[in-house]
């Protein structure tokens, strides 16, 4: 009976490109809990691929958890866990992993994990923490979301449930990733937030996040391209992300309201979808509007536009601002959450009060009388981004599952927190 029940569970993981005869002998096995896998879906998804697509066939197992699984092969073991749409953002969905518990203990029983990976503190996550813990496997965790910025955004109608929420929330973060033994985040700046909230420091581990230079960098500047979207050559600002609420939008309107305002001489280009595109499209009416793009498309926006502005306090890193850095699009981003710590103020590109429109302005207007300040900017950058390589940060990554096995390589320590962080 035993038997037949362990059977019928292994049947039910879904592969991808992987035959059931093949066995993995010596390799370390993990299993990878994220609620969402579709490739390019948001930037801790883009993260999770620099690694999936990287990891060593000949060292390691790996078998994916996940509520939406990927529209494509991935080249590994798939497990669909039944899921729901997220009320306050119908963009996502949450993995439900009580509703298959029985069958998801059977697989994970059956592969034996020698390493949990859960990307975010969700129903989904806690699972494979519980899990891990029960059975004294090693958890690694990467800091993905700063989900606790997001409250004033979500509960904007009810504000008086905005603290307890937050603090909620903290309470549920220190629950969690103290039981982790290893934490990737992605500056300093956020470190700092996560020991205040009580989580141990010496779990937390500065782990920067990287960047394709074949996608992003100035040479991909194309004018022809540009000048097909506006029809001129005024200069360009540039939004480029998911278009939420909790990305701070409400500010990005009243950038665009006091450029009008002004009678600032510059086109508006907005690239991405989300909830809240309906209602940017009505306040930004004469604004261009991308849709989604891919890295390759999203590459060349960057390096033809001029001016990047990015008014999100509730980044955990913020891959977009180091994207338009790469490029030579010059960062004017708000004084506030992860992304903050990605921009030298006044030497690679412009801080401003995060809910302040004129603050933007006035500094999008320095930018584009002063073509020298702009120039050393974007030198500036260059020599920032410089430093970041995906190849470097993902073998780091991979040699810490193996130490936290046993079955380490010798140890390859990320960059010194005042090389990475300006």
């Amino acid at each position: 009976m035993g038997l037949r029940r362990k059977k019928s569970a292994v049947s039910l993981v879904e592969r991808s490109s992987i035959n059931d005869s093949e066995e993995a002998t010596g390799k370390v096995k993990v299993a990878f809990f994220t609620d969402i896998l579709i490739k390019d879906y948001d930037g801790a998804i883009k993260t999770m691929y620099q690694l999936i697509n990287r990891i060593p066939d000949d060292r390691f197992e790996y078998l994916f958890f996940c509520g939406v699984p990927p529209k494509h092969e991935i080249g590994h073991r798939v497990v669909k866990v039944p899921s729901v749409i997220i009320p306050f953002n119908i963009s996502y969905r949450a993995a439900l992993p009580r509703l298959a518990k029985k069958r998801l203990l059977g697989i994970l029983d059956e592969f034996q994990p020698d390493v949990i990976h859960i990307s975010t503190p969700s129903l989904l996550g806690a699972f494979g923490l519980k899990y891990a813990v029960e059975r004294h496997i090693p958890v690694l965790s990467i800091y993905h979301t700063h989900f606790i910025s997001y409250m004033r955004y979500y509960f904007k109608k009810v504000p008086f449930l905005i603290k307890p929420t937050e603090s909620l929330i903290a309470y549920a973060y220190k629950k969690f990733y103290n039981r982790c033994d290893l934490v990737y985040v992605p500056t300093h700046l956020m470190i700092n937030e996560l020991i205040d909230y009580g989580i141990s420091g010496k779990s937390l581990k500065q782990w920067h996040r990287g960047l394709d230079t074949n996608l992003f960098n100035p040479g991909r500047k194309d004018e022809a391209y540009i000048r097909s979207i506006t029809g001129n050559d005024k200069p360009c600002i540039l939004y480029a992300s998911r278009i939420v609420w909790e990305k701070n939008i409400e500010t990005l309107f009243d950038i665009y309201d006091e450029a009008e305002a002004q009678q600032l001489d510059v086109n508006f280009i907005v690239a991405g979808t989300g909830v809240a595109e309906v209602d940017a499209r009505v306040r930004m009416k004469n604004a261009f509007f991308m849709g989604y793009l891919s890295h390759s498309n999203l590459g060349k926006l960057y390096a033809s536009t001029d001016i990047f502005i990015f008014p999100s306090i509730s980044e955990t890193y913020g891959n977009v601002v180091v994207e338009a850095t790469a490029c030579g699009c010059i960062p004017v981003i708000a004084r506030g959450g992860g992304s903050q710590a990605l921009v030298d103020d006044g030497k690679t590109g412009f801080l401003c009060e995060p809910n302040d429109a004129k603050d933007y302005i006035e500094k999008i207007k320095l930018l584009l009388s002063d073509e020298t300040l702009r120039k050393k900017m974007q030198n500036e950058g260059r020599q920032y981004i410089s430093l970041l390589s995906w190849d470097y940060l993902t073998e780091v990554y991979f040699s810490d599952i193996e130490r936290l096995t046993g079955k380490h390589l010798p140890e390859k320590k990320a960059l010194p927190i005042e090389e990475l962080s300006i």
